[in-house]
C-alpha cells in the first residue's frame, strides 16, 4: 500500500512493441485496389517495399521456427544472422564442423588421446628458405676445414657436407634508421684554418637516403599505417620522423615515381585477361571543377560518389595492378587504359561481376563474370535454405576442382579449355536446369532470397559460363578483389584522401608496390631502386619494370644497397 491508501499501479514493461499478425495477400490486395489513386512511381515504390517486406517475413518465420523447435545452437544462431566466417564448402555447409567434432569425440574417448593429435606438418614455422631477404651469412668450423684429419678416427678426412646445419635468428629494428655522423674539425691555432673531416661517400648530399622515402610508402601505402602512427612508433624508437616530413617525401618522390606507373599502364593495356572492380573511397576536397574534368560536364551533374578502382592486367606470364581514385567507375578507368591498348591485338577478355558500373563502355571486350560473386550470394542463405544451397555449392566445388587440376598439371589454355568442357560443361548443364526448374514449377517464392540468388546467375548465365568457350577465361574476380584490399585497408585505417594529389600519390605507390608483389619482387627493393635512378627511369621507363629491373641495375653497375 502507499501513503495515501491506494495500490499502486502495475504498469505495462516499456519497450515491448504489440503483437500484430499480417496478413500479406490482404495487403497485397489493398495495394492493388488503390492502384488508380496512386501515381505509377508510389504504386512502384509500394510494391517494390511489399516484396522486401515478403522477404523479411520468411527470414523471421525461419529463424522463429528455428528457435522454437530448440534444434538451433549458438553458433548455427551466430552463422544464420551474420554468415558463415569463410566461405569454403565444407564450412559453409557444416561438413568440416562436423567431421572435426567427430574427430574431437573419438580422441577423447582414447586413453592417449593427447598423442593421437597430430600437428600439421610445418604448421606455425617457415622454412629456411622463406628468409630470402635476410642477410645470410656462413659460418666456418673453428677448428676444421677440408682434408683434415677426422678427430674421431685417426684414419679418416673430413669434407664438406651440404646442406649446411642451419639456424635462423630473427632480429628486432626501427622501420626507419639512422646514423649521425661527427666529422673531426682541426683548426690552426696561427692563421685560424679549419680542417674539416670529409664525410662517407654518399653521406652530406641528402638527409633522407631514398630507401626512407621508400619505406615510408611501403608503410602508408603498402600496410595501410597513417603518417601519425608512423610518427609515434617512429618517436618511441629514438628516431623522430614528423608526419609532415613524411608527406613531403612521398609527395617529392611522386615525380620521380609517375614515369615507372605510366609505363605499367602501358603494358597492362596489352593484356590477355583484364580484371576489374572498385570499392568506395572518400575524398575530401574533390571540387566540381575535378569532377567535370574527369567526367564532363553533363554526367558530373548526377554523380557524387568517389571510388578506388583496381584493375588487374595478366598477360605474357606477368601481371599489372593499378588503382585509380576519383569519380570515374571501374569500367570507365578501365575505358582510359584501353584507349592505349595496341590495335592489332586481339579483343582482350574481361573478368568483373554483374555491376554494369564495370563494363568498358566503347571498347569490345569478352566479357566473362564473376562465379565467385554470383556463388556467395547462396553462402549467405545456407541456413535458410540448406538443401538448395548445398546443390548449388556442391556443384560449383566440383568446377573449381577441375580448374584447380589444370593449375597443378600445367595446363596450356587449350588444353585447360578442354578439360572444362569435358568436366565443367555437363555441371554447369545441371545446375541451369536446376535453377529454370525452380522458378517454372514455382519450388520456390520467385521474390524471396533465394529467387533473387538464382535470378542473379541466369541473368549472367553468359558470362558466367564464357571460360567454357573461350580460352583463358577465369573462373572469378578474386584477383582484383585481393588488390582493392590495400584501398580497404586504406580506408578503414586513414578514413580519407585530403586532396585529389594525395589520392594520386596512394594510387602510384600502391600500383607500383602491389605489381612487384604479383611478381615475386621484393617492392621495397624495387621503389628503392627506381628513387635511386630518377633520370634512367625516365629516359626508359620500359627497361624498370619490377619484371626486369634487377637486369637494367646489373647493366648500370649498380645494386638495390646504398653505394659503399
Amino acid at each position: 500500500m502507499s501513503r495515501n491508501g491506494h495500490k499502486p499501479r502495475r504498469h505495462a514493461p516499456m519497450g515491448t512493441p504489440p503483437t500484430m499478425e499480417v496478413n500479406l495477400e490482404e495487403i497485397a490486395g489493398v495495394l492493388e485496389r488503390a492502384k488508380g489513386a496512386l501515381s505509377a512511381e508510389d504504386h512502384a515504390k509500394l510494391t517494390r517495399a511489399m516484396a522486401a517486406l515478403a522477404s523479411t517475413t520468411q527470414i523471421v518465420a525461419e529463424l522463429i521456427a528455428q528457435l522454437q523447435g530448440k534444434k538451433t545452437s549458438l553458433e548455427r544462431l551466430r552463422r544464420m544472422l551474420f554468415g558463415s566466417p569463410t566461405e569454403k564448402t565444407d564450412e559453409v555447409l557444416g561438413e568440416e564442423r562436423a567431421g572435426a567434432a567427430r574427430e574431437d569425440a573419438a580422441v577423447s574417448a582414447s586413453a592417449d588421446g593427447a598423442a593421437a593429435r597430430k600437428r600439421a606438418p610445418g604448421h606455425g614455422r617457415n622454412a629456411a628458405s622463406a628468409y630470402s631477404g635476410a642477410e645470410h651469412i656462413r659460418v666456418a668450423h673453428a677448428d676444421l676445414s677440408r682434408g683434415d684429419a677426422c678427430p674421431g678416427c685417426p684414419q679418416g678426412k673430413v669434407y664438406p657436407l651440404e646442406p649446411p646445419a642451419v639456424l635462423v635468428r630473427i632480429t628486432g629494428m626501427a622501420p626507419l634508421g639512422a646514423q649521425v655522423y661527427a666529422c673531426d674539425r682541426l683548426r690552426c691555432n696561427l692563421c685560424g684554418e679549419v680542417y674539416t673531416a670529409a664525410a662517407p661517400p654518399g653521406v652530406g648530399r641528402e638527409k633522407y637516403d631514398a630507401s626512407a622515402t621508400a619505406m615510408v610508402g611501403m608503410l602508408r601505402y603498402g600496410t595501410g599505417l597513417p603518417f601519425n602512427r608512423i610518427e609515434q612508433l617512429q618517436k618511441a624508437m629514438r628516431v623522430p620522423l614528423p608526419a609532415a616530413t613524411q608527406w613531403d617525401l612521398v609527395r617529392g618522390a611522386l615525380p620521380q615515381l609517375l614515369p615507372a606507373h605510366e609505363q605499367l599502364i602501358e603494358q597492362a593495356a596489352q593484356g590477355t585477361v583484364l580484371h576489374n572492380d572498385d570499392t568506395t573511397m572518400k575524398l575530401l576536397e574533390l571540387t566540381a571543377e575535378q569532377r567535370a574534368a574527369a567526367l564532363g560536364e553533363d554526367e558530373a551533374r548526377g554523380r557524387t560518389g568517389v571510388f578506388t578502382s583496381g584493375i588487374v592486367s595478366i598477360g605474357e606470364g606477368r601481371k599489372v595492378a593499378l588503382f585509380f581514385t576519383g569519380a570515374r567507375h571501374a569500367g570507365e578507368n578501365l575505358a582510359e587504359v584501353l584507349k592505349r591498348r595496341a590495335a592489332q591485338l586481339p579483343i582482350p577478355i574481361q573478368m568483373c561481376d554483374g555491376s554494369s558500373s564495370n563494363t568498358a563502355g566503347d571498347f569490345e571486350t569478352l566479357l566473362g563474370k564473376c562465379n565467385a560473386h554470383g556463388r556467395r550470394k547462396f553462402v549467405e542463405l545456407a541456413e535458410l535454405f540448406p538443401e538448395q544451397v548445398r546443390f548449388v555449392l556442391e556443384t560449383l566445388r566440383e568446377v573449381y576442382k577441375s580448374d584447380a587440376e589444370a593449375r597443378t598439371r600445367e595446363l596450356s589454355p587449350a588444353e585447360r579449355l578442354r578439360l572444362h568442357q569435358r568436366e565443367s560443361a555437363p555441371r554447369m548443364a545441371a545446375l541451369k536446369e536446376w535453377m529454370d526448374r525452380q522458378l517454372t514449377e514455382r519450388l520456390i517464392e520467385p521474390n524471396s532470397r533465394l529467387g533473387e540468388a538464382i535470378r542473379y546467375l541466369q541473368n549472367h548465365w553468359e558470362g558466367l559460363t564464357l571460360f567454357l568457350r573461350v580460352e583463358g577465361v577465369p573462373l572469378d574476380n578474386n584477383v582484383v578483389e585481393r588488390a582493392l584490399k590495400r584501398a580497404i585497408v586504406h580506408r578503414k585505417n586513414s578514413l580519407f584522401y585530403k586532396t585529389l594529389n594525395g589520392a594520386k600519390a596512394g594510387d602510384v605507390f600502391m600500383s607500383l608496390i602491389y605489381t612487384a608483389e604479383l611478381n615475386a619482387v621484393n617492392p621495397f627493393e624495387y621503389l628503392t631502386a627506381l628513387l635511386r635512378h630518377p633520370l634512367e627511369l625516365a629516359e626508359r621507363p620500359s627497361e624498370w619494370m619490377p619484371w626486369n629491373f634487377h637486369l637494367t641495375l646489373a647493366r648500370l653497375g649498380a645494386g638495390p644497397d646504398p653505394p659503399a
